[in-house]
């Protein structure tokens, strides 16, 4: 008979020996959790397409980022769910608008415990909920909107955030937001550049979760999906204009992005687990066809793995506690 020369199982005999050469590693702060505040709510509204997550009121909000505190996550990044909206998204850069309002809330609450992020994008202010303003012939204007994103940034800075997650997917927008910034004192605030973001199905949950207005898609300035050397490309471009870190949405469909982004770029690399992939792991759990612990901390891994190190979560909380046993 013939043995093996080489036997590999030897590194997987006990939990011990496979915990001691195990080469991707999940901790609580490797996770953010993104959180929805609406205007104008006096408690928490359930959001249907993605169980267990809510709409919050500001108490609520606060009660949650506490949480994630405690449970040792890394940062929160706040979306705001405006009462009205309007062409230019007037709301975004309000001081007294829902978004700034909860920044200002969770930075004295929390910011000396987590990362206080901010979504930087116009969608959720705009009533035909594109991510910038539109022009004459309703197509959205790159360089008008860079204006609008010059003005929330500082709006959001002022407001206490400590990382501006810029999400719109227009060409300029790290450079133009950057000297905005300087030139007001904001050098310590952080860039995170959604650069590699796709015009994705996963996204289909989070219209419900920020009542989006939107009409038609957004495929002239999110990625097309089958584009991988483009993603990397925006990446390299986002550093080159001063982000601090580079992100790539979706995660689970563009894992090969994720690790040629990581490979490329000198700089952080985080990456957004969107609301459709909560939906489906959350809709096989209920239906009793999968593990819901295993299959999320799997998740979670597999985008470790790939290369994030961050990722966006919307099981950030319940997921740091589990690794804290």
């Amino acid at each position: 008979m013939s043995f093996p020369d080489v036997r590999l199982r030897r590194l997987r005999q006990s939990p011990a020996v496979r915990g001691l050469v195990r080469e991707t590693s999940l901790e609580p702060r490797n996770l953010v959790l993104p959180l929805f505040v609406r205007e104008g709510l006096s408690e928490a509204v359930p959001i249907g397409s993605m169980p267990g997550i809510v709409q919050h009121s500001l108490d609520s909000l606060r009660a949650a980022a506490v949480d994630a505190a405690e449970a040792g996550v890394g940062g929160v990044m706040l979306f705001g769910v405006p009462a009205v909206r309007d062409a230019q998204g007037s709301g975004a850069d309000d001081p007294q608008g829902i978004l700034n309002v909860a920044t200002e809330v969770l930075a004295a609450e929390v910011g000396d415990a987590l990362v206080v992020q901010t979504d930087l994008c116009l969608d959720e202010f705009t009533d035909h909920g594109h991510c910038g303003v539109l022009d004459a012939d309703g197509a959205v204007d790159n360089d008008a909107t860079l204006v609008r994103y010059a003005s929330m940034a500082l709006a959001q800075a002022r407001a206490g955030s400590q990382l501006l997650g810029l999400s719109g997917m227009m060409d300029g927008q790290v450079a133009v937001i950057r000297a905005a910034l300087d030139a007001e004192g904001f050098t310590d605030t952080l860039l995170l550049a959604y650069a590699a973001k796709y015009a994705s199905a996963f996204y289909g949950p989070f219209r419900e979760a920020v009542d989006s207005q939107l009409k038609g898609d957004r495929r002239t300035y999110q990625l097309d999906p089958g584009n991988r050397r483009e993603g990397v490309r925006e990446a390299v471009v986002d550093e080159q204009e001063g982000a601090d870190i580079v992100m790539v949405k979706p995660a689970m469909a563009f894992l090969d992005v994720l690790r040629e982004v990581r490979d490329t770029v000198d700089i952080p690399v985080w990456a957004y687990q969107v609301s459709g992939e909560y939906a489906m792991i959350e809709a096989a759990a209920a239906n009793g066809w999968i593990d819901r612990r295993a299959s999320i901390l799997e998740s979670l891994l597999s985008i470790r793995r790939a290369g994030a190190d961050a990722v966006l979560t919307y099981w950030a909380t319940d997921a740091a506690r589990w690794l804290r046993g």
